[in-house]
């Protein structure tokens, strides 16, 4: 803050007549979901506790979701019957390996360390006539380093990481890491030429539903893809394959919003991250020369079914974003106007309103604070993946929410953030940003030590 707390105060002072988001406080943002804010459940297990307006008919679809989430799954044939079924290629054995305690996963932090909580998503580039990703020929959509006995593991990821320096307006240094992705050990013939790599960090589970219930109309009305209001910023929404509705639909999960519902996106990462198929999935991701894979006993024809995928579908749905405690601390609304001064808001749209959920009442009419657009935005070639899926670049990702992102040190221990993990806090972050947010990455690289941290401590307030 350029003249300390006597600025906050007058500039508090001139805004008197301005609305909310001008003066930076509202009321309401201290419940960042509403009336199913978790205000009970912090710390460690701050994104692991239902709605508390949960309905009674929907807490032992909850409750059996959770265990379904956070159990591990076994090779078949097994004992426990209704968890057996892993693999035969797969990622983890259980969705919590990923997204433990419901939270963030983080990329390797030493070199020989095993992928858990990053996944590569790989391909040839090309599009099927759906739009979504050709997988390669071999070795499918998605790489698996992991196998049932008796099937040969895909490959090894390991990445590696170079430091980028660079310097602030006010001459204050700081450094990146770029990351390096390699392959060894492929298990079925030698690497495959033109192999377009997608790094994806597992995210926080926690407020999906919410997410999911925002009305599609109030998204398209933030599109811009053509910038016609010459703000720089031409988000666009990603329109993906709805498998159940066969239908074309608004994409909302996922880093670059390939997947419309939190059902879809969990049947996904059961079928392509453990290796456990559904109605909606019902192959593994076992391509022809992959004979071992193929020729693998399955756990049941799906080995998901429905039911449990509705209680999975439950789980995610209902599980709460925990309260904000610090949302009015002049300090903290300092920040917030510098966020939205520098133009972070463009994209990381604070506010919306849910509609009507007719699966999930609970989710209904409220006023949640997620901070995104979920819409397609350019970031720059210094995070491109180079692998388009629908209609997504390899330069465009989907806006991340940033509510609270304050517990990721709580529950997972670290502050690794973008989609691959490279950034350590929310300032590399910030840097790491080019295309449509290179102006928002320079006023931020403008400001001065102080209200850099102002603006930091506020997104780590969220």
């Amino acid at each position: 803050m350029r003249g300390g707390h006597l600025a906050l105060a007058l500039w508090l002072a001139g805004c008197a007549s301005s609305t909310p988001q001008e003066v930076g406080i509202e009321a309401s943002e201290r419940l960042p979901g509403g009336s199913t804010t978790n205000d009970l459940l912090l710390g460690a297990n701050a994104y692991s506790r239902h709605v508390p307006n949960i309905l009674p008919e929907h807490e032992s679809s909850f409750f059996s979701g959770n265990s379904f989430f956070n159990l591990a799954w076994v090779q078949a044939p097994a004992s426990t019957a209704g968890r057996d079924g892993l693999g035969p290629v797969f990622n983890a054995r259980s969705c919590a390996g990923c997204h433990f305690k419901d939270g963030r996963g983080r990329p390797p932090l030493e070199a020989d360390e095993d992928f858990v909580g990053l996944l590569l998503r790989i391909g040839n580039g090309e599009l099927d006539d759906r739009g979504a990703p050709m997988p390669d020929e071999i070795y499918g959509g998605q790489l698996q380093p992991f196998a049932i006995e008796g099937v040969t593991p895909e490959a090894t990821p390991r990445v590696t990481y170079e430091e980028i320096e660079g310097t602030y307006a006010d001459g204050t240094p700081y450094t990146l890491l770029a990351p390096t992705y390699t392959i060894e050990n492929w298990g079925y013939g030698t690497a495959p030429k033109d192999l377009r790599v997608s790094p994806r960090v597992a995210p926080v589970v926690a407020g999906s539903g919410l997410l999911e219930s925002i009305p599609e109309a109030d998204l398209h009305a933030l599109a811009d893809p053509d910038d016609q209001n010459g703000d720089g910023i031409s988000g666009r929404p990603n329109l993906v394959w709805d498998v159940e509705g066969e239908r074309v639909a608004l994409g909302r999960f996922g880093w670059k919003a390939e997947q419309p519902t939190s059902r879809q996106q969990s049947a996904a990462a059961f079928n392509g991250d453990l290796g456990v198929t559904s109605s909606m999935f019902p192959q593994d991701d076992c391509t022809p020369p992959q004979e071992d894979c193929r020729g693998a006993i399955a756990g049941g024809t799906p080995e998901l079914d429905d039911p449990l995928l509705d209680d999975v579908e439950a789980y995610l749905m209902l599980l709460a974003i925990p309260v904000r405690t610090r949302w009015e601390d002049q300090e903290i609304l300092e920040g917030k106007r510098l966020f939205f001064e520098v133009g972070c808001e463009s994209c990381h749209t604070a506010k919306h309103q849910t509609g009507e959920n007719e699966s999930f009442p609970e989710l209904s009419n409220q006023t949640i604070w997620p901070y995104t657009d979920l819409l397609l935005h350019d970031m720059g070639d210094g995070l491109s993946d180079g692998r388009p899926s629908f209609e997504s670049t390899g330069n465009e990702w989907r806006t991340p929410p940033l509510w609270a992102l304050r517990f990721i040190q709580s529950v997972n221990k670290h502050d690794r953030l973008l989609h691959d993990g490279r950034a350590r806090g929310v300032a590399e972050a910030i840097l790491w940003h080019g295309g449509e947010a290179e102006s928002a990455r320079t006023a931020f690289k403008n400001l001065n030590q102080q209200e850099r941290k102002l603006l930091v401590d506020f997104v780590n307030s969220l």
